[in-house]
């Protein structure tokens, strides 16, 4: 479920930065309740970049008994159709612990200003373990100023739902994130509220986090 996220934030770098060929995060979130740690990597097919391939896996694991079955483990290859700094499609292949298998396709609009980015991806997705067609909508907005030798404030907040036939609630979260940068280093306070099930199960985790990002050209 923490593939949307991952993909947007490297869409941001790789339209932002065009002297980046590749792009790589390492991320760890540690809460009271759960951590979660995941790695990205992302780069353009081509040299007029109309084409990018992106690879994610990540893992999140919760502390207490009774909430080990929604520990998870997902790994996803993606490639995306760049028509333009805004508009991104593509398909994606994706492996999930609690879901199997599941075949996607995700429309990603993006609209970036000067310190805020804001992004809705609606998307629509095939699962093997139960022949179901599903979809789920995920919006981002991120907020980041500069201020010297280096430095960054930041803040973001991301929503997520899938719903399984369009019509039964099956996962969501809200997230968010506070804190600074330094140079391609990033961390601060982290806010999770995540949703299970038809009558939703609700887990609060509040912790930190420390994202490290790699550029090579």
């Amino acid at each position: 479920m923490k593939n949307e996220s991952a993909i947007l934030f490297f869409f941001i770098l790789l339209f932002c930065n065009k002297s980046a060929a590749q792009v790589t995060q390492l991320e760890l979130t540690a809460g009271f309740n759960k951590s979660d740690f995941s790695s990205f990597n992302i780069k353009p097919l081509d040299e007029k970049n109309k084409f990018s391939v992106s690879t994610l896996a990540f893992f999140q694991k919760f502390y207490r008994n009774e909430d080990l079955p929604y520990d998870e483990t997902g790994v996803q290859t993606s490639v995306y159709r760049n028509f333009s700094k805004s508009a991104h499609l593509g398909p994606s292949l994706y492996y999930n612990s609690v879901a199997g298998f599941s075949e996607k396709l995700s429309f990603l609009f993006l609209d970036g200003r000067k310190h805020l980015v804001v992004v809705v991806i609606p998307s629509v997705f095939h699962t093997e373990k139960d022949n179901n067609v599903n979809g789920d909508v995920f919006m981002q907005i991120q907020y980041s100023r500069p201020l010297k030798n280096d430095w960054s404030v930041l803040t973001y907040a991301q929503l997520f739902t899938t719903w399984k036939k369009f019509s039964e609630h099956t996962r969501s979260f809200q997230q968010v994130r506070t804190g600074v940068a330094y140079k391609n280093n990033q961390f601060g306070v982290s806010l999770d509220f995540d949703e299970y099930g038809s009558i939703p199960v609700t887990k609060t985790t509040i912790g930190i986090f420390l994202r490290k990002v790699i550029l090579d050209n």
